[in-house]
Order: C-alpha cells, then sequence, then structure tokens
C-alpha cells in the first residue's frame, strides 16, 4: 500500500489498528507527510512487528 492510499483511506485504518491492538493510542497513528518512517518505527516496537508484518496488517484491513 503506498502514501497516498494510507493517506486518502487513513481515519478509517487507524481505527480498524485500534480494534485490533488496543493498546495503540491516537499519538501512535498520527500520520504526517513524511514522517511514515517515524510513524511505522514507533509502530514496530509498541507492536513487536517488523516493517514487513505491518504493510500486510495494513492492507489486509
Amino acid at each position: 500500500m503506498d502514501t497516498l492510499e494510507i493517506k486518502g483511506n487513513w481515519n478509517e485504518l487507524k481505527g480498524k489498528l485500534k480494534q485490533q491492538f488496543a493498546n495503540l493510542t491516537d499519538d501512535d497513528l498520527m500520520f504526517k507527510e513524511g514522517k511514515k518512517e517515524e510513524m511505522y518505527g514507533k509502530l514496530q516496537i509498541k507492536l513487536g512487528k517488523t516493517k514487513e508484518e505491518l504493510n500486510k496488517i495494513i492492507s489486509e484491513l
């Protein structure tokens, strides 16, 4: 999933991620232009997943 797809559907994806992973906060899911890698890094640490695993989770939502 590319940045435009994520950005366009982010509010919906964010809600689904919070349902699936209750320990995520709004701050963890802040999607800012140019900060995708930073957000992925936070999610990797918080969820203990690799970037590839996160991409798969997000693309399956």
